[in-house]
C-alpha cells in the first residue's frame, strides 16, 4: 500500500455508502490523530483504538441522523497524494465549504485544522477535506 491516508478515508467513505455502524481501519499514529479530529469536530460518533500484535486497529462509529438516515459525513476527500504533495502557508489557507467544512493538515506542531493552524499562524500539507 501506498498511500495509507486514501485506503483510511476509502474505508470510510465505503462504510458510509453502505450504511454500517462500525468500520475497522488498521491503525497507524497519523491515522488516531485525524480520527481524534473527525470526534472532535462531531462528524463520528465514538473511536477506540485496539492494539492487537504490532499495528492495531482503530473502530470507528459512524455518526448518522436516524429520522434522515443521513451521515454527518458527506464528503471525504484526499487532496495531497505521495505523488504531488500539497502545501499552504495560514495566509493561503482555503476554506472548505465556505467555513462548514474542515481541511486537515500535517503541520510542524502535528496534526489539526485549517482553523487551529490560522489562529497558530502555521502551514503545511494539506491531506484531506471533510464536509
Amino acid at each position: 500500500m501506498t498511500d495509507p491516508i486514501a485506503d483510511y478515508l476509502t474505508r470510510l467513505r465505503n462504510a458510509i455508502k453502505a450504511n454500517h455502524r462500525v468500520v475497522e481501519v488498521p491503525a497507524s499514529n497519523l491515522k488516531k490523530e485525524i480520527t481524534k479530529i473527525l470526534f472532535e469536530k462531531g462528524f463520528i460518533l465514538n473511536f477506540k483504538f485496539e492494539e492487537n500484535g504490532s499495528q492495531g486497529t482503530i473502530k470507528i462509529a459512524l455518526k448518522y441522523d436516524l429520522l434522515n438516515k443521513v451521515n454527518a459525513i458527506t464528503t471525504l476527500e484526499r487532496i495531497s497524494s505521495p505523488g504531488l504533495r500539497k502545501y499552504t502557508s495560514y495566509k493561503t489557507m482555503p476554506r472548505v465549504l465556505n467555513g462548514l467544512g474542515i481541511a486537515v493538515l500535517s503541520t510542524s506542531k502535528g496534526i489539526m485544522t485549517d482553523k487551529e493552524a490560522c489562529v497558530l499562524k502555521v502551514g503545511g500539507e494539506i491531506l484531506c477535506y471533510v464536509y
